[in-house]
């Protein structure tokens, strides 16, 4: 039922994912943070990194049926929602208040996007290794090269890999 909660009230990107199953699942005892960090490390590492975020921590916390019951109940909302708002977006878009409240809408996700930085960089930020490896990976992904996010995140597993067991 967690994943179905989040999926439906889930808006942005899959970065805002984060803060929901922070508040959702280490809020109220479910997972650890470090176990949500692990998942959110997993996700980021593979392909659909929401699907497999989602997919990882249902199988930590149920096994088989609960990776399927939370990859379901992740996606089932949006696949609805989409279905049946699909027709309706652009008529939206042609009115001016919806069009501010569906700019509202990116804003706030923006911000709880932010938010969701600050938490993860609380926990992840701690050492000299853990700042070198995120302000190169700043540097990499704001730099004047346009460089692809999965090798930012292969090269930062394995600096890390370097830094931390060498």
């Amino acid at each position: 039922l967690s994943f179905l909660r989040v999926g439906a009230i889930l808006y942005g990107s899959g970065y805002v994912l984060f803060a929901y199953l922070d508040a959702e699942l280490v809020s109220s005892g479910v997972l650890s943070r470090p176990e949500l960090m692990d998942a959110i490390a997993i996700g980021q590492f593979t392909p659909g990194p929401v699907l497999s975020t989602a997919t990882f921590i249902g199988y930590q916390l149920g096994g088989i049926s609960g990776a399927i019951a939370a990859t379901f109940g992740m996606f089932l909302p949006s696949f609805l929602f989409v279905w049946i708002m699909n027709p309706l977006v652009p008529k939206m878009r042609q009115s001016k208040v919806l069009g501010y409240f569906l700019d509202c809408v990116n804003v706030a996700a923006v911000a709880v996007m932010v938010a969701v930085l600050f938490s993860m960089a609380k926990e992840s930020l701690i050492d000299w290794r853990s700042f070198v490896i995120a302000g190169l990976s700043a540097a990499a992904i704001f730099g004047p090269k346009n460089i692809s996010v999965m090798w930012i995140v292969f090269g930062s597993a394995v600096l890390g890999y370097l830094l931390y067991m060498v």
